[in-house]
């Protein structure tokens, strides 16, 4: 069985397009500041192009109130937290309209699916979105839907995903020909290597 593919930090049609065309199961819109940010507007307009696959919301230091607001009104099916959030925190944000994400590093101290409610996890390096590479092994075991993310590249994630077993997999900087910018070839490479 092949993982589950998130291709994260899309800004352009073009991009989605790729993504979703390479075969991709989720695309991911981040909220957070960023290189990659956009806004609620832009969003939905590339959620409403994403069709056939999960559209994810990446949200970090924002309050939950305001999360809710802006995936309602960027039209998303899942809510991806980074960072200090308690688990009353996802309880405030869970909605019917969408799934949550717990995204953490592999130094959290619970790395239990559904620990906080959520519906996935993704574990990732210590500074999350960093793009860094971290030893994998120390994942290898762990059960349920869960994403591995952090330097994975179209080189690198076959192997990590056999090495941890992984659920699924996550990429942002790993299919970038500079920071921010998505290269096309990179993510179809990206999503066969993990699919092969």
């Amino acid at each position: 069985m092949s993982p589950f593919v998130k291709i994260c930090g899309l800004r352009t049609a073009a991009d989605v397009a790729t993504a979703v065309g390479a075969g991709a199961d989720a695309v991911g819109f981040i909220f957070a500041r960023s290189p990659r940010q956009v806004d609620a507007e832009t969003a939905r307009e590339l959620a409403e192009a994403a069709s056939g696959v999960l559209t994810v919301g990446v949200f970090k230091d924002m309050p939950p109130a305001e999360v809710r607001t802006v995936a309602a009104a960027a039209g998303v099916r899942a809510v991806q937290l980074h960072g200090d959030y308690s688990k009353d925190a996802f309880t405030e944000v869970a909605d019917p309209a969408w799934q949550l994400i717990r995204a953490v590093p592999y130094s959290a101290p619970d790395l239990r699916v559904g620990a906080y409610g959520e519906d996935l996890l993704l574990v990732d390096a210590p500074r999350g979105g960093s793009g860094e590479s971290w030893d994998y092994h120390l994942v290898a075991g762990l059960s349920g839907p869960w994403l591995l993310a952090g330097g994975l590249t179209p080189d690198t994630v076959a192997g990590a995903w056999r090495t941890t077993g992984a659920w699924g997999v996550d990429v942002s900087s790993g299919v970038e020909s500079s920071r921010g910018v998505k290269d096309a070839a990179l993510i179809t490479r990206f999503v066969a290597a993990a699919k092969g």
